[in-house]
Order: C-alpha cells, then structure tokens, then sequence
C-alpha cells in the first residue's frame, strides 16, 4: 500500500485550497453583487425574490427544467438500448454509431437552427410552437456527452455474459436490460443525464435564434434592465450544475466502494439470486 508523505498531503492541500478559491471567488463576487442594493445601498434579497415573483422568469425557469427532463428521457431512451443492440448484434456499426453521436460538437449551433427550420416547420405544424419542442434539437446536442459517459460504462462491465445468462433463464430484451444490464451501469446513465442537464440549462443560442424564451435568453433579457437579478439567477444555476455533479461523484464513489468491499462484492449463495440464479425449492435437488 503506497503511503502519502508528509510533503505530499501539505502540496495537495495547498494545490486544493488554490483551486477552491479560484474557482469560490467567482461565485462569491455574484453573491455579493445579487444582494446588494445599488440604489440605496447595503443588502436586500430583492434580486433573488424576483427569481419566483418574476412571470416571464419564472416562467422561463419552468420551461428549461421541463427541457431538461424531456431532454434527459428522450436521450436515454434512444441511446440506452440502442448502444447495447450495437455491441451485442451489430458490432461493426459501433463506429457508424459513435461517428453519429460525436458529429454535433463539430457543427456550430447556428448551422443547426439554419438545417432544423424546415424540420420545425412539420414539429410545430404538429405539435404548436412550444419551447417544449426545443427536446429534439437538445437530445442531438447532448448526444456526445451522453454517448462517451454510457460507452464507458458499457466497457466496463461484460455486456455479452451478462445478456447471455439472463437469457437462458428465460428473461425477455427488456428484462434484460431493464434489469441486468441497467443496474451495471447506473454510473454511467448518471454521469450521461446530470451532464445533459447541465448543457441544457446552459444552451442560448439555440433557444435565442429560435425565438423560444428559455432561462439564458430570459437571462440575458433581464440583464439589460436588471443585473442583480440576471446575476441571481445565473448563480442559482450555476449552483445547481454544481449540486448535481457533486451528487454523482458522491454516487460513483460509494459503488466504487461498494464494489471494492469484500464482503459485499462476494458471491452469494445459490439461490438468492432473483433473476440469474434459478430458483431452487427445500429438498428438490437442483
């Protein structure tokens, strides 16, 4: 076991403490700023009331959370099954897959509202001109993150074993994956929906030149009249990314551990298991 010196626990506390302040000044300034009052002067919470008692932003704060769950379903739903029928029935078009996904980082988003107008043209014909519609053009622009944060958790569990025992005692394809496969790399569809969430609350341009008023357009609207509030709201989701990605480390890290602990990673005894281990009966012999 490799231990840590004296000099190594001072230069990583100094290098962490560094980083913190880099990155808490930022956001301490913001703080400072949406609680002052810069007419009359001292604090007031005015900027941050307005987060909830402002319609058009609290509509706006709406509409983005809504995207970001449709977004995050919608992204699941089609990449989820359709990376694990790639790798187990269809493995030369992995990289046709992978070329697909990763394509919309190398497409600027003007390019992409200029391509999409005539598509939206039959999405709005169908579905109205709701901001809600903008869950089609986010489900492509967080495929990439999405894609890398699920291929790397399906590499690292043995995908083929897996699909095979659960088949040969008789689970059905969604069974499978929604109990197999799913639980394997709950890690990674973490990894994939929180950072999708994250891109989504963060995306203007697309939702400005469509003409949609999401929470950056709403953002960037208000600052130009009211720039405590503009600041309160940018750090509330700027919080917000942070809380979810501090959960998914908290996440990742415990089933690492968990995987990690003997006690818990040692096999059980036959018979406890529901799905891959068949179900025995008291003095039937198996």
């Amino acid at each position: 076991m490799r231990r840590t010196t004296l000099g190594g626990k001072i230069f990583r506390g100094v290098l962490f403490i560094a980083f913190g302040l880099f990155f808490l000044f930022p956001l301490y300034a913001m703080a400072d700023f949406s609680t002052r009052n810069l007419i009359a002067g001292g604090r007031t919470m005015a900027a941050w009331k307005n987060l909830v008692a402002d319609d058009a932003l609290y509509s706006a704060i709406v509409i983005s959370l809504l995207l970001a769950v449709f977004t995050v379903l919608l992204m699941l739903v089609i990449l989820v099954p359709t990376m694990i029928w790639v790798r187990l029935r269809a493995p030369w078009a992995k990289g046709i897959v992978e070329f697909l996904c990763l394509l919309p980082l190398t497409i600027p988003a003007l390019v992409i509202v200029v391509g999409l107008r005539n598509v939206y043209l039959w999405v709005t014909y169908f579905l109205g001109e709701s901001a809600l519609t903008l869950t089609f053009v986010y489900v492509v622009l967080v495929l990439p993150f999405a894609y890398r944060a699920i291929d790397a958790a399906l590499s690292a569990i043995d995908l083929k074993t897996l699909s095979e025992a659960a088949r040969s005692l008789g689970a059905g394809w969604l069974t499978t994956i929604a109990r197999v496969v799913v639980p394997n790399i709950w890690s990674g569809i973490l990894s994939a929906a929180f950072i999708s969430i994250a891109v989504v609350l963060g995306e203007y341009t697309i939702a400005s030149l469509s003409g949609f008023q999401t929470l950056q357009v709403q953002i960037v609207q208000i600052g130009k009249t009211d720039g405590p509030t503009s600041v309160a709201a940018s750090l509330a989701v700027l919080v917000f990314g942070f809380v979810l990605l501090l959960i998914l480390a908290l996440i990742t890290r415990g089933r690492r551990r968990t995987a990690a602990d003997p006690a818990v990673a040692a096999p059980t005894p036959a018979g406890s298991s529901s799905l891959l281990t068949p179900a025995t009966k008291p003095g039937v012999p198996t």
